[in-house]
């Protein structure tokens, strides 16, 4: 497994702290990542593979500064955004996932090789020749999770990757989700899909507010949320 690891790591955009004062040192193999909108969550996820840089502090992927060394991390680092469009960007899934391969230059018959393999173990080989725009929500988000595996990531970061999709959908994700070796960080409202994980991190107001096990993490969030409920004379 991958170490992730940060260091007084803070995020400011213009005059609002996103994140302040983040330490952390992350070795299991699945990682979960809860907290309310606007908590956090996803910049902490986003600073990972440099989508988003630290202000303050320093994140370290094994000894590769994020901040300095993005190009190789992004080679280790895969991410799946929460809406599949933002990473569909060829016609077809096909060329979509072997697109993910070009920078590498790998001769065709390589390339071609590695993109039907991953879209085999996704169960949408059979989508190999469709229009990528014209898929179902739920195979979009398959098509983007076969775009990152093709490179072959050892650590792969989702930002609620299951949030737009419907029940049966997103049941789907995450079983393959379930299913990878790679080390994986979840980002998530549906705090089911993280109940059975390593560790699991609350996110509040910026900072990590618990980081345990799922059971006494998923708890303390729970009473989190009721907390909040409560001064705010509860929800509609």
């Amino acid at each position: 497994m991958a170490r992730l690891r940060f260091e007084g790591v803070g995020v400011r955009f213009g005059d609002a702290r996103v994140l302040d004062g983040i330490d952390l040192d992350l070795t299991e193999r699945r990682i979960g990542v809860v907290g309310a909108n606007g908590s956090g969550k996803s910049t902490l996820a986003r600073l990972i593979n440099g989508l988003v840089s630290p202000t303050s502090g320093r994140l370290l992927v094994d000894d590769l500064d994020v901040a300095r060394e993005g190009r190789a991390v992004r080679r280790r680092v895969g991410f799946v955004f929460t809406n599949p469009d933002s990473q569909i960007v060829m016609p077809t899934v096909r060329e979509d996932v072997a697109f993910t391969l070009r920078p590498r230059k790998l001769p065709k018959a390589e390339t071609s090789a590695r993109v039907d393999a991953v879209l085999d173990r996704l169960g949408i080989a059979h989508l190999a020749d469709r229009p990528a725009h014209h898929l179902s929500g739920g195979q979009k988000q398959l098509l983007a999770l076969a775009a990152v595996l093709v490179g072959e990531p050892d650590v792969l970061v989702a930002d609620e990757p299951t949030t737009l999709l419907d029940a049966r959908n997103a049941r789907e994700i995450a079983a393959r989700f379930a299913e990878l070796p790679q080390q994986v960080l979840l980002v998530t409202h549906q705090l089911g899909l993280v109940a059975d994980f390593d560790r699991v991190l609350v996110v509040d107001a910026g900072r990590i507010v618990a980081d345990d096990e799922p059971g006494p993490a998923l708890a303390f969030y729970e009473r989190l949320l009721d907390a909040e409920d409560a001064a705010s004379g509860g929800r509609p």
